[in-house]
């Protein structure tokens, strides 16, 4: 499935569903539930395969909202609770941020 996040489009793996969610109340109604059918609301946990930009609805409501699409076809819509950020300084140098130095 490819995750649809402002203009990014970037594939994902569904690590884990956490809850299920009467989308009435914001109730949970199920812990780990072993599917989610058309029409339910849930909590999960998504992997990206690459680095993305997102953060949570709450602190920027543009960089908070997703689609993820399979075979062309929406299968989910949402917004982002929780971003787990990673630290940046592990990642590569560019080329212009190299002659800078």
């Amino acid at each position: 499935p490819v995750l649809d996040c402002h203009t990014s489009h970037i594939a994902v793996k569904f690590a884990e569903l956490l809850t299920k969610i009467d989308r009435r109340s914001g109730k949970e109604l199920e812990k780990e539930p072993k599917f989610l059918k058309n029409g339910d609301a849930g909590l999960v946990k998504m992997i990206p395969t690459k680095p993305m930009v997102v953060e949570t609805f709450s602190e920027y409501p543009p960089l908070g909202r997703f689609a993820v699409r399979d075979m062309r076809q929406t299968v989910a819509v949402g917004v982002i609770k929780a971003v787990e950020k990673k630290d940046p300084t592990g990642a590569k140098a560019t080329k212009a941020a190299q002659k800078k130095k």
